[in-house]
């Protein structure tokens, strides 16, 4: 008879033992594979009408894990390199397990056997200029909250920064005297400073002289303080883009997310023509390979090379300088 063995003990080994003493991962990883596995634990009790606590190791066998892969994306409407990042925190707890608890090898190896799904490399989406003003004009500036998301809306489309890392930001990784900037851990444990411009320094400088909430250390808190979820920006930004549209209707074919914001301050560094080596520093990119996606998205760019190209059938010809007094003439 096969001892029934509790799932909670295992996965909470995993996050203990393997995360953060032996592969020391970035609270980055950490809250990843923390949600991944609580969307889990909700789905299986579902399932299978017993609490999260009282889940063992065999209910979380191959095809109920590929039932809340398929429930994420019928019911959350997810993507399948989403789907994918889910099924990569739950490959890791398994291979893990695998040395844990050998006498499971067969439920673990059919778990390990779940594939990804192939997904299409799409060019990415990004925001114009005007696009930009009208959801930064989307907050009521009269209220505190929506003076607080003018805030964070500014600082994410300037800086780029991640999700984690501007929900996470304190007023100590902020310095808004000469020189202002931001300081943020990114993923990897790598470190980075991003220079503000005047504009979202002044719009900082002006939002922390409102009275402070919870312990004061949080730049963008919640009402009750505590900083703000993903999900909680997730909805706010969805408010607000919906809001944006009503005055700017090329809005109304985007999809708003977090990361678009992202995407669209490298675009503004792109077509202000900074190399895309300072970029992916910008962005805290491990290799610049991640930031060739906008070049491959810069329509503006390739206009610029097609206008260098000649014509089809014409001839090359060799540059001539105008005559020297003709070419004073052009220039009075």
């Amino acid at each position: 008879m096969t001892t029934s063995i509790s799932f909670g003990g295992v996965l909470t080994s995993f996050f203990t033992k393997r995360l953060m003493q032996q592969r020391q991962a970035s609270s980055h990883t950490v809250s990843s594979y923390r949600d991944s596995f609580r969307m889990l634990l909700r789905f299986a009790a579902v399932r299978t009408g017993r609490p999260p606590s009282n889940l063992t190791w065999q209910d979380i066998d191959a095809p109920l894990v590929s039932a809340y892969l398929d429930d994420l994306e019928a019911r959350r409407g997810i993507t399948a390199r989403s789907r994918n990042l889910r099924l990569t925190a739950i490959r890791s707890l398994f291979k893990y397990a695998a040395f844990e608890l050998p006498e499971h090898s067969d439920q673990i190896q059919r778990v390990l056997a779940i594939p990804c799904k192939r997904c299409a490399h799409q060019q990415i989406g990004y925001l114009t200029r005007a696009e930009v003003d009208a959801l930064l004009a989307a907050p009521q500036r009269d209220e505190w909250s929506g003076r607080r998301d003018h805030a964070w809306l500014l600082l994410a489309v300037q800086t780029g920064l991640r999700l984690s890392e501007l929900t996470g930001i304190k007023w100590g990784d902020i310095c808004l005297g000469t020189g202002a900037n931001v300081r943020v851990m990114g993923k990897g444990r790598k470190e980075r400073c991003t220079p503000l411009t005047k504009q979202t320094a002044a719009v900082l400088q002006s939002w922390r002289r409102e009275p402070s909430r919870g312990d004061g250390n949080i730049v963008f808190p919640n009402r009750a303080g505590g900083r703000l979820s993903s999900d909680g920006v997730q909805y706010l930004l969805a408010k607000h883009a919906e809001r944006a549209r009503q005055n700017c209707a090329s809005l109304r074919a985007k999809r708003v997310f977090p990361h678009l914001l992202r995407h669209t301050a490298a675009m503004n560094l792109l077509q202000a023509g900074v190399d895309t080596t300072v970029i992916a520093m910008w962005l805290g990119h491990e290799s610049i390979e991640t930031t060739h996606v906008y070049l491959e998205a810069d329509l503006e760019l390739k206009q610029r090379v097609l206008s260098k190209m000649a014509p089809a059938g014409s001839k090359p010809s060799t540059y001539k300088p105008d005559d020297a007094l003709m070419a004073f003439l052009k220039n009075l």
